[in-house]
């Protein structure tokens, strides 16, 4: 069969019935202009071949969870079904398969976004009429309530880590909400104490190249936001530089300021985060006896606070570097009722003449 300029396109088969049918196929889809598949080719090769192409696509972190769940879920189960004739049951079955083995319904939400990207460029490149995987049902992301601290045991927690080399780390992160990678990632060029502002232009990421860490652009476009310094943050900082200068002046030659990094090693190179975690955050939680939450809960912890104490949502969105204030309103649902409760009560002090309640006057049935 002759193609569109001019390939000559081949199909074979057991059986002239079946190379018949292949060619009348190729045919209608040609005149639909549909591309005309290899079904030599395995879904296997194309995603290792895909994948490594994406590399230089993908961010650091993003590639190795693109390759984690490669090699550990999608090869194994489908990597010897031809590309052209995958279909939409057969990845149904594998999310399905997964969910019953117990992995997670964000675990298996990973694993679909892999294969939709996949699949999306193949389609892209003509070597699939369409992705199958927009066919299947995905599972529904769990949303659980956030582990946070609550006023008290944010200040408890802040107390104790006065004085601590990470103190300003700490306070940042729980008064501008930052990412623990962008607080990894901060310079002190990105830094304004004068003014009391912080730029977040970039976040310390793993790489799997010679080096392991290094500074990329933050997790979207809207992470690249100024925030403004509490009174707090600003004097944690002057004291953290006081500090740091006095390190690097005791390392001399031996300080690494390529970087210039605001929460350094010892040495002044990027800090290792399971050091931080695994060494500094969660013995100062059991030193003081504070519910152990992950690192990234202290972000959490940021927006719940200021949402209860009525700052307004697009302000904390603009904070955190969410896309749009829905995410920052699904995010965090469980403060709306509090939320409710203060517009309910500013509603009363408008309408009862300044919260005059019992004292509002009534007339003769008695309404307010």
């Amino acid at each position: 069969m002759t193609l569109p300029g001019g390939r000559r396109k081949s199909f074979y088969a057991k059986t002239r019935q079946e190379v018949q049918r292949k060619l009348a196929q190729a045919q209608r889809d040609v005149q639909s202009g549909l591309p005309i598949v290899d079904e030599r080719q395995m879904l296997g090769q194309f995603l290792l071949s895909w994948l490594s192409s994406a590399r230089h696509k993908l961010k650091p972190s993003s590639y190795r969870r693109y390759r984690l769940d490669l090699h550990r879920y999608i090869l194994p189960a489908l990597g010897d079904v031809s590309l052209a004739k995958l279909t939409a049951q057969q990845v149904q079955a594998l999310y399905t398969q997964k969910l019953d083995a117990g992995l997670s319904a964000s675990t298996v939400l990973n694993i679909h976004t892999v294969l939709h990207s996949a699949l999306k460029e193949a389609v892209r490149l003509g070597l699939i009429q369409r992705n199958v995987s927009d066919l299947v049902q995905k599972p529904r992301r769990r949303r659980t309530k956030q582990a946070t601290f609550n006023e008290e045991q944010a200040r408890t927690f802040l107390d104790a880590a006065k004085g601590d080399r990470l103190e300003a780390l700490y306070v940042l992160a729980i008064s501008t909400g930052m990412r623990e990678g962008e607080l990894l990632g901060l310079t002190w060029r990105d830094v304004d104490l004068e003014r009391g502002i912080v730029h977040v232009t970039r976040s310390l990421q793993e790489s799997d190249g010679p080096t392991r860490r290094v500074l990329d652009e933050p997790k979207t476009a809207h992470s690249r936001r100024r925030i403004a310094l509490s009174r707090v943050a600003v004097s944690a900082l002057y004291r953290h530089k006081t500090r740091q200068d006095a390190e690097r002046l005791a390392c001399g030659s031996a300080w690494d300021a390529s970087l210039n990094l605001v929460f350094p090693n010892t040495i002044g190179g990027p800090f290792h985060p399971w050091h931080l975690r695994e060494r500094e955050y969660y013995p100062l939680l059991r030193k003081v006896g504070l519910p152990i939450i992950r690192f990234h809960d202290l972000r959490h912890t940021c927006a719940t606070l200021l949402l209860r104490r009525g700052v307004n949502p697009k302000i904390v969105s603009e904070m955190l570097g969410h896309a749009n204030i829905s995410i920052t309103l699904d995010t965090y649902s469980h403060v709306t009722p509090d939320m409710q409760q203060a517009a309910a009560q500013a509603m009363d002090d408008v309408l009862l003449d300044g919260g005059g309640g019992d004292d509002a006057e009534t007339d003769d049935e008695g309404d307010v």
